[in-house]
């Protein structure tokens, strides 16, 4: 009986060895094992893995990070807070990585409002002569700096401590970092002397300069400090069809709260493609964590998101299916520039979601 037993174990198992080996042979792979993960960009559809579809180099446009000043801080401040940034880029990077991004030929590269004497004095020292210098300001008596930033979740506010903090520790000037509305809310908080430093958007200090869009008067009492890093123009989509932003005509597209800077990147844009973003599109008006939202749940076609690559919302975006971001044609591309000179072409590289 137990040599009996024996046997028939043997054979069950000489079964299962068998059928284990290569039982599904022929039959695809229904039932069998699972393959191994791909690691290349997904196909347009099923990814409920979360990877990225943005395979391939973004063309756009981008506008600058800027730092402004009021014309009354002094000169001497102006320098010491700026040679404190640019002499030091690499141990500020080490507390926040946007540091790497800090180069003195960008910082020196603004055109649409004139530097302050300090930072310009800083930067023609190390043989970037900026194009403008502000006459009459640096003048004002020295006192501790108040810096305007952005919200507390974002880049603004934590990069605005960050350098807040170096400066105040390693020169004779105190500055502190506070929160903010962010651009808009700077330049009006800096002309009525509530804060001596600010973040802005390069376009939004060109309107306040120039009295325009989101000003009714001209704001002239600022100058610049440095240009620090780019803000990128995303159009982003979960629509693999929409290629181009010629695409998004008939669409329902986010294009940031009316009268945001957002909403004039995007009027910017669309207008370039001769789009009008009333009629052309069905605009929606929603800010970046809203407009995340309603791409996932399909309610929206595609969504305009300015801010520095990668951004948070189009990365959250990204766990739950793939995503695609529009690029802009040289052509179109050379117009904006040309009718906008506040805009610089940018390439968001392959990868980034």
């Amino acid at each position: 009986m137990k040599k009996k037993f024996s046997v028939l174990m043997a054979v069950l198992m000489l079964a299962m060895l068998l059928a284990g080996c290569g039982g599904d042979q022929g039959a695809g792979n229904e039932g069998g094992s699972t393959p191994p993960a791909s690691t290349d960009a997904p196909s347009d559809s099923g990814n409920s893995g979360g990877a990225s579809a943005v395979a391939e180099d973004t063309n756009t446009v981008a506008v600058g990070a800027v730092v402004i000043v009021r014309d009354d801080v002094p000169e001497d401040d102006v320098y010491a807070l700026t040679s404190a940034i640019f002499e030091n880029i690499s141990t500020i990077t080490e507390q926040h990585a946007k540091g790497g991004e800090l180069d003195l030929a960008f910082a020196s590269s603004v055109t649409s409002v004139p530097y302050h004497p300090g930072a310009a004095k800083y930067f023609a020292e190390k043989g970037n002569e900026v194009a403008s210098v502000k006459e009459g300001a640096g003048s004002g008596d020295s006192k501790a700096l108040t810096f305007g930033t952005g919200g507390e979740s974002g880049t603004y506010y934590a990069f605005g401590g960050v350098l807040s903090n170096f400066i105040s520790n390693n020169t004779s000037v105190s500055v502190t970092a506070v929160t903010s509305g962010g651009s808009k809310a700077n330049i009006e908080d800096l002309a009525a002397g509530d804060i001596q430093l600010g973040f802005v958007q390069s376009d939004v200090m060109s309107y306040a300069y120039n009295g325009e869009r989101l000003f009714d008067a001209k704001v002239e009492n600022f100058s610049v400090v440095a240009s620090l890093y780019m803000e990128q123009v995303q159009i982003v989509t979960t629509n693999p069809d929409i290629k181009s932003v010629a695409d998004l005509a008939g669409k329902s597209v986010s294009i940031g709260d009316r009268g945001s800077g957002v909403w004039f990147n995007a009027v910017d844009v669309l207008g370039a493609y001769d789009i009008d973003p009333d009629s052309g599109i069905s605009p929606v008006y929603q800010g970046f964590g809203d407009s995340a939202d309603s791409l996932k749940d399909k309610k929206i076609d595609a969504a305009f998101v300015v801010a520095g690559a990668p951004t948070t919302a189009i990365v959250d975006l990204a766990t739950s299916g793939p995503v695609y971001l529009v690029s802009l044609d040289e052509e179109h591309t050379s117009a904006l520039l040309e009718s906008s000179p506040y805009y610089s072409a940018y390439t968001i590289p392959a990868g980034t979601y």
